[in-house]
C-alpha cells in the first residue's frame, strides 16, 4: 500500500472539512485509489485531532483489546468506526480481534511475544494441584458457559440492530424481551445492565403505545413533501413553523428508525479558459455576508448533460439571503448567456442600488462588454483568485443543493423538460425551501420580512 505523509493526510482532510468536495471528488483529485481511506482519515482526525494521521506503532495488551470489542458491541460500531475512536491505524485488526476472542476468548487476545514465552515455560507433566485449593465443578463450568451463550446472544442481537450510537434503555429493554423466553430474565438483565424496575417501567411503557407515533407521521410527511431533500436539521426546523417544538436530536433518532436519510451530491463546469480579457481584483475577500438586499451579489455557470446534449445555467445569488435573483439557461456557453441573465438582474435595482458582483475568472466575466455593464451601472466587479473555488462558495454551494436535491434524483428525457424542471426548483429554493441560517424561512420570506421591518 502506497504511504502518505501526515501533511498530505492534512491537506486532503482540510479540503473535505471546507464541505466543497466529497470523498470521490478528492480521491480522484489527490489520486487515493480508496476513498474509503480518506473517511478514515477524516473521522481519524475529527477524534484525535493532527496526532490521527501521524504514524503509530503500539503492541495492544489483551484488556485495550477486549474493551474495545466490549465497546463496539455495546455501541453497535462498525469495525471502521471502533478503529477510529481508539486510533487504531490498520482497521482491520480489530476485525482480526473479534475473530480470534469468538474462537478462543481472552486468552486469544494476547500479544503474540507473551503467548510464545507462555509456551517456552510450560512444564512437560501436568503441575498437581496445591493441597487445600478447590477447582471449579462441573456445574459451575455448565453455569458460566450458559452466561457466555447468554451474552453472546444478546450482542448478537445488539449488532443486529439497525440503529447507531448507544442503545437506549427501551432498546436495551426490548432485546431483554425477545431473548427472556431462552434465557433467564435476571441474567440478561445483567448483561445488558439494567435494573429489573428499569426492564419492567420500559415494558409498560411499550405497550401503552409508540408515544411519537403522530410525530413520526408528520416528519414522514414533511420529508415526503421535500422530495427527500431535507436533512434532520431543517425537517426540526419545519416542525418548529408548524408549532411542534422538538429537539434535533429526537427527530434524527427518530428518521434513523424511519430510515429516512437526505440525499447527497457529485460537480461542474470550468468555465476558466486561459488568459482572455483583464480580471478584476478579489474584492469580496469570503466576506459572503451582506446587511441587506442587492449588497453583495455572486454567480457562476453550471453545466448538465440529458443524453448526449448539455445545458448551461447562469445565475446570481443575493448573499443576503441566499436567493436566487435572476438566471438564464442556454445549450452552449456563449457570452450571450450572461449578459441575457446580467439584464434580468439588473431589472431588481432601485435607483441607488449598486451592488458588488462577483465571479470567478471565467472568460465571460473578463470579457470588456461584461466589465462595462458593471461599471455603467456603478457596480463593483470582484474576482475570485485563480483555481480557488472557495472563493465564491456561496454559488458553488446552491449548485451543489440544485444537482444533488434535484438533477440527480430525477431522469430527464429532453433538455426542454430539464429546463422546466430548473425553473420549478428554483421557485421552490427561493420560496418553499427553508434555510436555517435565515432562522428557519425561505429566502423570499426573510427577504419579505426584512421589508416589512
Amino acid at each position: 500500500m502506497k504511504k502518505y505523509t501526515e501533511q498530505f493526510k492534512q491537506t486532503v482532510v482540510h479540503d473535505y472539512l471546507s464541505g466543497h468536495e466529497g470523498f470521490r471528488a478528492l480521491s480522484l483529485r489527490y489520486g487515493v485509489p480508496n476513498r474509503s481511506l480518506i473517511e478514515r482519515w477524516v473521522i481519524a482526525y475529527r477524534l484525535h485531532g493532527d496526532a490521527g494521521l501521524r504514524k503509530k506503532r503500539v503492541r495492544y495488551d489483551a484488556d485495550f483489546k477486549l474493551s474495545a470489542l466490549r465497546h463496539m458491541w455495546e455501541n453497535q460500531l462498525s469495525i471502521t468506526q471502533t478503529a477510529a475512536r481508539f486510533d487504531i491505524r490498520r482497521h482491520s485488526t480489530v476485525g482480526d480481534w473479534e475473530r480470534a476472542y469468538r474462537e478462543g476468548g481472552i486468552d486469544a487476545l494476547a500479544p503474540a511475544s507473551t503467548k510464545r514465552s507462555k509456551k517456552m515455560t510450560l512444564p512437560t507433566t501436568k503441575p498437581e494441584v496445591p493441597a487445600g485449593e478447590d477447582t471449579r465443578s462441573r456445574e459451575e463450568l455448565m453455569a458460566e458457559l450458559a452466561y457466555l451463550r447468554m451474552e453472546n446472544a444478546y450482542l448478537k442481537k445488539l449488532r443486529a440492530s439497525s440503529g447507531k450510537g448507544s442503545l437506549s434503555r427501551s432498546e436495551k429493554a426490548e432485546v431483554v424481551q425477545e431473548l427472556r423466553q431462552e434465557y433467564p430474565i435476571d441474567g440478561l438483565l445483567k448483561v445488558a445492565g439494567l435494573a429489573r424496575s428499569t426492564f419492567y417501567e420500559r415494558m409498560k411503557a411499550s405497550k401503552a403505545g409508540d408515544k411519537y407515533a403522530q410525530l413520526k407521521t408528520t416528519i414522514k410527511s414533511v420529508f415526503d413533501s421535500h422530495k427527500g431533500r431535507y436533512g434532520y436539521r431543517r425537517i426540526t426546523a419545519a416542525l418548529c413553523q408548524l408549532g411542534q417544538h422538538v429537539n434535533h436530536k429526537t427527530v434524527q433518532r427518530l428518521m434513523g428508525m424511519m430510515q429516512l436519510k437526505s440525499l447527497v451530491r457529485p460537480k461542474k463546469y470550468k468555465s476558466f479558459k486561459g488568459e482572455v480579457g483583464q480580471a478584476a481584483a478579489n474584492e469580496l475577500q469570503r466576506r459572503f455576508h451582506a446587511e441587506a438586499p442587492n449588497q453583495k451579489w455572486v454567480t457562476d455557470v453550471t453545466e448538465f448533460n440529458v443524453a448526449g446534449e448539455k445545458l448551461f445555467l447562469s445565475p446570481v445569488l443575493d448573499l443576503y439571503n441566499g436567493e436566487i435573483i435572476a438566471y438564464e439557461t442556454s445549450r452552449r456557453p456563449h457570452f450571450e448567456l450572461v449578459t441575457s441573465m446580467l439584464n434580468k438582474a439588473f431589472s431588481r435595482l432601485g435607483p441607488e442600488d449598486k451592488p458588488m458582483l462577483h465571479s470567478d475568472q471565467g472568460w465571460q466575466y473578463r470579457m470588456t462588454a461584461y466589465r462595462d455593464a458593471l461599471k455603467n451601472r456603478g457596480m463593483v466587479q470582484s474576482m475570485s483568485r485563480k483555481a480557488n473555488c472557495h472563493d465564491n462558495a456561496a454559488m458553488e454551494s446552491f449548485f451543489g443543493v440544485l444537482k444533488s436535491e434535484y438533477f440527480y434524483l430525477n431522469k430527464f428525457t429532453s433538455i426542454e423538460q430539464l429546463i422546466s424542471g430548473i425553473a420549478e426548483y428554483i421557485r421552490y429554493y427561493n420560496q418553499d425551501r427553508i434555510k436555517l441560517r435565515l432562522n428557519g424561512l425561505s429566502p423570499v420570506q426573510f427577504r419579505t420580512q426584512h421589508s416589512a421591518a
